[in-house]
């Protein structure tokens, strides 16, 4: 019968302990009210506990910190740190020492160890210490894995390794909404909430865009010359809260002018959120680019340059309107007409030439008109025929105006 060699146990100890910032002592207060049997006994031991703030006995939060207790949850965004030592715990002189830490992820492989150079020798009852830190970049199980290789007084050469596996969870749930107004400007709505179980602190989030827009972050008001936070002076998150953000973003002039460049699929940006939760530890999370589908136009573009918020009844007003041809291939000769509906009437010459306009390429129209109906009045009956293809184009419900009666004052 074949007998196996007793396994040789290393003259090295390897530990792992995960870096993490302490928490704030809880207790669960007792108390009575003095007519009670046990008269004033709990509310002196209260006092008595070192762990409990003074004045504030009956608080739960007290002045003491707590090391953590377990490993903890580790989420996406935030940096995860460990500290490692090698410990001799032989009464040998071990050479050669190599230590080296690996992060396992479901994608790849990343080495954390600060050196990759080997320490020459290690006395008894001596260590190595090195501290490691990631910033954690994918969600999912993780495996640490930690390889420590030595050389014995005898010359053997030894190895062994340690997996320390963990989960990263996701911190925050993002979800985004496009809004398209009449002019070219986009709208951003981004839901962000707080899917883990302790407040968070938002210290920032922003919006980056791309290189077609500018962007106007429009989560602040101003006050007494001040802009304040629409959230409040205190930007806590709650465990599963959620805030909205809100952004304008507007083609850059370069792009706004080409009308055949801003169509399909577009890229928007990216979110940058930036959080602190317990002591001050930070997290951040990029997500990936955002992309809307841009509205179609079809051949022909009519949109509103300019246009009063309120008009008087039966008195003529003015509007701006700027037609785009949104071929990137084709010349158009067009013809306007204007067509009177039961309470907007056109000022002016139907059926006139505005000529040929070209790929690309658009023209601003002055138009009067005038309202005989008073309240919320929709602009409606415009057309555009191209002489060329002999193809009429439609404009109804193009803007609202507020007609009131003229012995009301208008507003400037």
């Amino acid at each position: 019968m074949e007998v196996n060699p007793p396994k040789q146990e290393h003259l090295l100890a390897l530990k792992v302990m995960r870096l993490t910032k302490p928490t704030l002592f809880t207790n669960i207060p007792v108390t009575c009210e003095e007519k009670d049997l046990p008269g004033d006994l709990f509310n002196q031991l209260m006092r008595d506990d070192p762990s409990t703030v003074n004045g504030a006995e009956i608080l739960m939060l007290g002045e003491m910190l707590t090391l953590p207790q377990n490993f903890g949850n580790i989420f996406l965004g935030e940096t995860f740190s460990s500290y490692i030592s090698v410990h001799n715990d032989s009464n040998q002189v071990v050479k050669d020492i190599l230590v080296k830490a690996d992060l396992q992820t479901s994608s790849q492989r990343l080495n954390l160890s600060a050196s990759n150079a080997a320490v020459a020798e290690l006395k008894p009852d001596c260590c190595i210490d090195d501290v490691i830190h990631h910033e954690v970049k994918e969600i999912g199980t993780h495996i640490l894995v930690c390889a420590v290789s030595y050389t014995t007084q005898g010359g053997e050469k030894m190895y062994f390794r340690k997996f320390f596996k963990f989960q990263v969870l996701k911190p925050l749930d993002v979800k985004t909404k496009f809004y398209n107004a009449e002019t070219d400007e986009v709208f951003l709505e981004a839901q962000i909430q707080n899917i883990t179980t302790s407040p968070m602190f938002m210290e920032k989030v922003s919006l980056e865009p791309s290189i077609m827009y500018n962007v106007t972050e429009l989560n602040s008001v101003s006050q007494a010359g001040e802009c304040v936070s629409t959230f409040g002076s205190r930007g806590y998150l709650q465990p599963m809260d959620t805030r909205q953000y809100l952004y304008c973003l507007k083609p850059k002039k370069e792009f706004a002018e080409k009308a055949g460049i801003i169509k399909g699929v577009t890229v928007i940006g990216k979110l940058d959120i930036v959080w602190k939760t317990n002591l001050g530890e930070r997290g951040r999370l990029q997500t990936s680019q955002l992309q809307r589908m841009a509205p179609g136009y079809g051949d022909v573009r009519l949109s509103l340059e300019a246009i009063p918020d309120t008009v008087n009844l039966e008195e003529p007003f003015h509007i701006t309107c700027k037609i785009t041809n949104c071929s990137s291939e084709r010349t158009m000769d067009l013809v306007l007409e204007m067509c009177n509906t039961n309470s907007i009437h056109w000022c002016g010459i139907s059926g006139r030439q505005l000529g040929k306009l070209h790929p690309s390429s658009s023209l601003c129209l002055a138009l009067t008109l005038l309202s005989s109906v008073q309240g919320l009045q929709s602009i409606s009956g415009l057309r555009l025929t191209d002489t060329f293809l002999k193809r009429t184009y439609e404009y109804d419900d193009i803007a609202q105006v507020c007609v009131v009666s003229s012995a009301v004052e208008v507003e400037a």
